[in-house]
This record gives C-alpha cells, sequence and structure tokens, in this order.
C-alpha cells in the first residue's frame, strides 16, 4: 500500500494545519507495516519539517502539470482540506482511492454575505465530488457537512484531531511577561475569534489579558484596542502578535485561565492544547467547542458583559474549590496522534482493499 499526504499547507509555519499534516505524517509513518509506504508531497518546507529519513515529493510549479509519475503507483491520495486542493484527476488513475478531510464548515457560521458561503461550499463540494471517503474532525463537522454538501454513498467518518505538543516553557528577553495574573488566549485575532467580547473582564483591576496569534484584521484590532482604552483598561491588554512554541507553552502553564470565545470552530486546536496544563478553560458553546472539551470547560452562553463577569467567577472559584486540573489534563490526554494517526492508518488500510 503506497499513500501520499498533500502537504502543500504546510507553506504556512505555524498553521494549525502545518501541524496537522506534520503530526500525522510522523505518526503514520512510525506505525507502518512491512510493505507500507507514506511520502509527502509538498514544497520546500515539507522536507525541512519532517526531516531526514521520510519520503517527499518536491512540488515544482508547472512540472507536474501533465505528467505525475509518483502517482503511477499510489493507493490512496490523502487531501487534507476542504478549502484545498485534490491533485490526481480520479479518472486517470482508476486504482486510486481519495480520502479528503474535512476541519469545518465556518464560513455557514460567521456572518459571512451569502456569496462567499455559497461559493465556499462550491469548492468543498468539488473536492467531495473527486474523492470516495471523507474524515470530518469533530461530529459537529459531520453533521454541517451531512446536512449542507451531497455526499452520495461516500463514507463519511470522524476522527479528531490529536495534540500538537507545545515546546518547554521560556520566556526571552523581548517576551512580554505580565506583571499580574492574566488570562490568555491564542489564534488568529479576527472577528471570528471574538475576542472583543471579552475586554470587560478587565475591569477587574487585579487582571490583564494576552491575546497571541496573528493581528489578522488590522480594523478588528483596532476596534479592541480602542475598546479597552475607552474602558480604562487599555494598558492591561496585550497583543503580542505570533509567539514561538516556547513562550506559547509558558503562557499556557502560567495563566490564570485560558479563553477561547470563537464563534466557529471545527475543532478547536488551541483549547485542547490548553488542555495539556490544566488550566480553567472558558470557550463559548457554539460549533464544536462543547464536544472537544465536554465538561471541563466554562462556557458562555451569550457574551454580554454583566453574564461574562458571572461565569468567569462562578468558574474560577469551581476550579479551585473541586480541582479540576487533572481532570483537565485527563480529557486532553484522549486526543493523543499515536492513537489519531492509527484510526488513520486503518482507514486508508480499508480504503486500499476496496
Amino acid at each position: 500500500m503506497n499513500i501520499i499526504l498533500d502537504c502543500d499547507l504546510m507553506k504556512y509555519p505555524n498553521s494549525g494545519l502545518y501541524h496537522y499534516c506534520l503530526n500525522l505524517g510522523q505518526t503514520v509513518h512510525s506505525q507502518l507495516k512491512q510493505g507500507e509506504s507514506l511520502a509527502f508531497y509538498g514544497w520546500d518546507n515539507v522536507k525541512e519539517g519532517f526531516g531526514r529519513g521520510y519520503k517527499v515529493i518536491k512540488e515544482r510549479k508547472g512540472l507536474f502539470r501533465n505528467y505525475r509519475p509518483f502517482l503511477k503507483n499510489c493507493d490512496i491520495w490523502h487531501a487534507p482540506f476542504q478549502s484545498g486542493r485534490v491533485v490526481p484527476e480520479p479518472s486517470h488513475y482508476p486504482g486510486m482511492k481519495i480520502l479528503l478531510t474535512i476541519h469545518d464548515l465556518n464560513v455557514l457560521h460567521e456572518g459571512k454575505p451569502i456569496s462567499e458561503q455559497q461559493k465556499s461550499i462550491t469548492h468543498t463540494q468539488s473536492l467531495i465530488d473527486r474523492s470516495h471517503a471523507l474524515v470530518c474532525i469533530s461530529e459537529f463537522c459531520r453533521q454541517d457537512v451531512l446536512q449542507h454538501c451531497k455526499v452520495g454513498n461516500k463514507p463519511v467518518f470522524v476522527i479528531h484531531n490529536g495534540t500538537h505538543k507545545v515546546g518547554s516553557p521560556d520566556l526571552s528577553k523581548n517576551s512580554y511577561r505580565p506583571s499580574r495574573p492574566f488570562l490568555f488566549g491564542m489564534g488568529y485575532i479576527n472577528r471570528k475569534k471574538n475576542y472583543h467580547v471579552l475586554v470587560p473582564l478587565l475591569k477587574n483591576e487585579e487582571i490583564e489579558m494576552v491575546l497571541a496569534g496573528r493581528l489578522d484584521e488590522p480594523d478588528y484590532v483596532d476596534q479592541i484596542l480602542q475598546n479597552a482604552k475607552s474602558l480604562g483598561v487599555g494598558d492591561r491588554l496585550h497583543l503580542p502578535g505570533p509567539v514561538s512554541e516556547e513562550e506559547k507553552s509558558w503562557y499556557l502553564k502560567n495563566c490564570l485561565a485560558f479563553v477561547h470565545p470563537s464563534l466557529a470552530e471545527g475543532f478547536g486546536a488551541p483549547v485542547v492544547e490548553a488542555m495539556q496544563f490544566g488550566r480553567p478553560l472558558f470557550l463559548s458553546n457554539l460549533t464544536s467547542l462543547p464536544e472537544i472539551a465536554g465538561e471541563t470547560a466554562f462556557y458562555f452562553e451569550n457574551f454580554e458583559d454583566a453574564y461574562l463577569q458571572e461565569v468567569f467567577k462562578k468558574g474560577m472559584d469551581n476550579f479551585r474549590l473541586n480541582g479540576l486540573s487533572e481532570k483537565i489534563k485527563q480529557k486532553g490526554s484522549e486526543y493523543d496522534w499515536k492513537i489519531k494517526g492509527k484510526q488513520y492508518l486503518e482507514l486508508y488500510r480499508e480504503l486500499s482493499l476496496i
């Protein structure tokens, strides 16, 4: 059985999809049996990411447009993202099976214009049409796909993502080091992540907040900063932009609580990363987040100021009184790439026999 994982999206380092491809690839590779092979297709950074000992098929602009000899003996082509691509034309390789992983249909839940929603779903549908089987990374995502896409008789599996292991906690001399107990959130700073609703929590003068991640929408970033300034808490809101793995680990380990009020998640990778450290979790109750965090998190059912304050206070009291840290870590251990990689490998084997 010869498998090729399309790692085109590893060209965006430090993204969730980069780590998805890397962790999945490394884990499956370590579990292959004799007679099974796994190769990775993509740009230079794929080879850099995996390092020595892995087979990488380097993509070159235009070179493989009409002739792809590496597909001749390919049994499984794994396309890892619903907004990406499927390289092989199925009719040209009748023995090949194409597996598509769908991470989310978040465009339906973000308040985007109808035209943008339709464009996105049309593209996803085109990939579904070319695939033999689908994997969704949460049951919520699966239900979205069944409701909004046409899958016909194609099987639709659910395999949760594994946990991205973050580095050893450390701050450099240039890192921001909070001077008070702090709330920590991470992810692209954009409207979908909904971070602006958290600013009123800083009315509690004893805490500050650090939101790490790419400043994705400048006008939204300005909105958050202006809101904080108008409330007189601007000096306690910090947006450092992207941080290193070591910095992220330090913030997760030392924060008062992890916050993630996102409007739409297909899985919620930052939440699962945070679980490794056993700090209290405050999340929105939207899309996949309750499925992933279960009873280990405290949920915002709306984003009104007084209500958020109440949920936060009660949640912190509950966390302290009931010693929830170990329960959170235990829940996080369910998202182990060794387990998830084995599930993917079993699915590859099943597809190769059809």
